[in-house]
């Protein structure tokens, strides 16, 4: 579970190094996000002359969280960090 000011590292090689979480795209009051969540983040800290800027509203998708999560088949999954993939308007990702 992820909610507002969350700092998430980047999956990709887009050029971003950190990301902060502002809102979730298609919902109107939820609190938190999971995974698979179409997300709003400014980017915090990003790689010096990369097509993306320091303080740039971008769209991202949740692919870890640090909260453990139980699966039908009884399995936990728990990650170390949070972390996200930019995406582009369409739902591309910006990396590879």
């Amino acid at each position: 579970m992820i909610q507002s000011q969350t700092h998430l590292n980047v999956a990709d090689n887009s050029k971003a190094r950190e990301l902060m979480f502002i809102r979730i795209i298609g919902t109107s009051n939820h609190r938190y996000a999971h995974i698979s969540d179409v997300i709003i983040v400014v980017i915090k800290e990003a790689v010096p002359n990369s097509p993306l800027e320091r303080s740039e509203l971008i769209r991202a998708i949740i692919v870890h969280i640090s909260k453990e999560l139980k699966r039908d088949n009884s399995m936990i999954t728990r990650y170390d960090d949070n972390v996200a993939v930019v995406i582009d308007q369409e739902g591309n990702p910006k990396g590879t």
